[in-house]
């Protein structure tokens, strides 16, 4: 029998193009088997409470598992097959299974009580007594105090929850795979750009259909919504993304029973825990205290940013009915009118900056910037991938020493979850001093090459690029030596977009820019008066962005800041209360946002989106200090990426990871605690 690539050593890399569904349920099933022994060999009581004798060997057979599981989620998100998807959610109960069960194994508690009460424990490293103290937090926050029926509940919502979030991104997924329009009248295609078109040719083509097919991937929607003529059509796909996964649509996707399962199962699970809301649970591990401490940040800035945003709206809604003709600004116009208005008062279009970035000059130019920050070296790889689209990126110091793998899979396509998106397949460690180098997907949904042209991106998909990457390089440039401490284990969710959010700042300078651009058909590098106008527009429609968000994160955290669950009706009822507070533009009656919101039932941000606003006031005041070593050396050609700097920056948050809190590194970079004013000020928002 062939070998199951799931079960290869950690320290080889995975045969991805070998793995088939089949190999998934064999693979944990042996892994979850070993895992057990090791956890019931580890709450010994016989054993010395040291790390080597008691966490050593826990992390080194549980990582084998937490690997294969590792590539089988994200096989399960980018190369979707019911074959996989069966296999997937086969196993999905088994793994889920086996994490209540150590998160109530009271033996593996206890031992980790005599960890934390032996003699020597003083003597630690920080970094171990942090992995320590934080496990015994989170045994607590896993339910290992309950007992009797508490307790069987406990594992009941736990496995239920997995499962209905599973369920939750499928329906997603698969609605808006189902969704298209094939238009065969031309007329009603104008204004829409050729590479667009021609991929919606294409898609036709390949449907054996005539005309245009347009789906509601990101890379046909928002083309067709900021630049369609037709407002019918805009109305259209307005209508069917504003609905994915509801009752509009088909019922075997509705998501609506599954939210208000996942609602009341999250606050079941928060009362059993003693913490009355799901909030309240949630905020356990983050650095902001409760939800009070939030709703009045996002409050604060929703007054802020308010009277920007009314003007905003006044401006686009002038422009609309004056310039434009329309009778009212509807929902599907918003995009349109704004990008008209933003041509009109900037001279440039969104679409005309995307022929100057092509994907691999803008790669080039990231992994130039990453190399003049961090002092490493990018260079692409052969590898086993899962598709034709995805390739490998080899990081490595200087002198040629491996720090890890980068793998980037950046089209979007059938059977792929849309968005943007990183995860760790395998995290740095040392063991028996050697260093197991970590293993990195990133993941977005870009349009692809056209023919021999080059895949081309908007100006936004670059800074999701440099987002995600941001991500991606704390986890590749950690110099932590245990995985309890990587930063995707244990920084707190709402620092965690710290570095992914700094990362964006260094799209809008003209440095960067110039290494990131070069015309799809002349190689010419982004004109300079170009740039200025973008920058000019950088600010454009912030107030409106910024509501958005708030609007979203408020939600969030007030739908979970509750003793029970709530019914669609309930939560669609909060949700226009939360505009009426904080919002400008108002969707119709039927839209659908809760029902695709994967990130708050499927993606890990329930009670935790105001994370965005959160870090961003970090991130923020992180990249000043960068602009602060600029403003010293004027003239400098390489502007803020200052290596010093830049070494200050990964030494003091990238290579800690969790080691400490995400305080303690702020401070530590920036000598002093966070403050918001540089937020204000990159948004245009400081009243200056």
């Amino acid at each position: 029998m062939t070998q199951n690539p799931l079960l290869a050593p950690v320290s080889d890399l995975v045969d991805y193009a070998a793995v088939k569904p089949g190999h998934i349920v064999p693979a944990v099933e042996e892994l979850l088997g070993i895992a057990r022994k090791a956890v019931d060999h580890a709450a010994d009581t016989a054993l010395a409470p040291t790390w080597e004798a008691v966490v050593e060997p826990l992390d080194t057979a549980s990582e084998r598992l937490w690997r294969a599981w590792s590539v089988a989620g994200h096989l399960n998100a980018v190369v979707n097959t019911p074959e996989l998807r069966e296999a997937y959610n086969a196993a999905l109960p088994l793994i889920t299974e086996f994490s209540t069960w150590v998160g109530l194994h009271e033996g593996l508690y206890k031992q980790y009580q005599r960890l934390a009460a032996a003699p020597d424990f003083a003597s630690w490293t920080p970094v171990r007594r942090r992995i320590v103290e934080m496990a015994l937090r989170d045994f607590r926050l896993s339910g290992v105090e309950l007992q009797g029926a508490d307790r069987e509940r406990y594992a009941v919502i736990s496995d239920r929850e997995a499962q209905a979030s599973q369920k939750f991104s499928e329906n997603v997924l698969d609605s808006i795979d189902a969704w298209s329009l094939v238009v065969e009248d031309e007329t009603r295609l104008a204004g829409i750009p050729a590479d667009v078109l021609a991929a919606a040719r294409a898609a036709a083509e390949e449907d054996g259909k005539p005309g245009w097919k347009l789906t509601l991937k990101m890379p046909c929607y928002l083309p067709v919504m900021q630049y369609a003529q037709d407002r019918s059509l805009r109305e259209a796909l307005y209508r069917g993304y504003g609905t994915v996964a509801s009752e509009q649509g088909d019922a075997k996707f509705d998501n609506s029973p599954l939210i208000e399962e996942m609602l009341a199962l999250r606050a079941e699970e928060s009362g059993l825990l003693g913490l009355g809301t799901y909030a309240a649970l949630r905020l356990q591990t983050r650095m902001a205290r409760d939800a009070k401490e939030v709703t009045v940040f996002l409050r604060d800035l929703a007054a802020r940013a308010k009277p920007y945003a009314q003007r905003d709206l006044a401006e686009l809604t002038a422009y609309a009915t004056g310039e434009l003709g329309l009778d009212s600004l509807q929902p599907w116009d918003v995009a349109y009118a704004s990008e008209r208005l933003r041509e009109s008062r900037y001279a440039y279009s969104e679409d005309e900056v995307k022929q100057y970035f092509t994907e691999p000059r803008v790669l080039a130019g990231l992994y130039d910037v990453i190399e003049n920050l961090f002092d490493v070296r990018l260079s692409e790889t052969p590898v086993s991938t899962w598709h034709s689209d995805a390739r490998g990126v080899r990081v490595e110091s200087p002198n040629g020493d491996l720090i890890g793998y980068l793998y980037l899979d950046l089209y979007a396509r059938a059977g792929k979850q849309s968005g943007a998106w990183v995860d760790s397949e395998r995290a740095r460690r040392v063991v028996a001093g050697r260093v197991q180098t970590p293993v990195v997907y990133l993941t977005c949904n870009f349009s692809r090459p056209n023919g021999d042209r080059a895949a081309v991106l908007t100006h936004d998909d670059v800074i999701t690029l440099f987002h995600e990457t941001g991500h991606a390089l704390h986890a590749l440039l950690s110099e932590v030596d245990e995985p309890g401490a990587a930063a995707f284990a244990s920084v707190e969710w709402d620092a965690i977009e710290l570095p992914s959010q700094f990362m964006e700042n260094f799209c809008w300078e003209w440095a960067v820019v110039q290494k990131l651009s070069a015309h799809v058909e002349t190689g010419e590098p982004l004109p300079r008066a170009l740039y200025d106008r973008m920058i000019a527009a950088r600010n454009y429609q912030s107030g409106m962005q910024t509501v958005r968000q708030i609007e979203f994160s408020l939600f969030d955290m007030l739908m979970h800041d509750r003793t029970k669950g709530a019914s669609i009706t309930e939560v669609l009822a909060l949700l226009q209360e939360v505009r009426q507070e904080v919002a400008v533009l108002f969707p119709p009656a039927w839209h659908r946002l809760p029902h695709a919101f994967s990130h708050l039932f499927a993606g890990g941000y329930g009670a935790g989106y105001y994370s965005y606003k959160w870090a961003e006031v970090l991130s923020a005041d992180a990249y000043e200090a960068f602009e602060e070593a600029a403003a010293k050396q004027p003239g400098n050609a390489l502007g803020t990426l200052d290596p010093e700097t830049g070494a200050r920056f990964r030494r003091e948050v990238l290579a800690v990871g969790g080691s400490r809190p995400a305080a303690e590194s702020f401070a530590a970079f920036r000598g002093r605690a966070p403050r918001i004013d540089a937020l204000l000020r990159h948004s245009g928002m400081s009243g200056n």
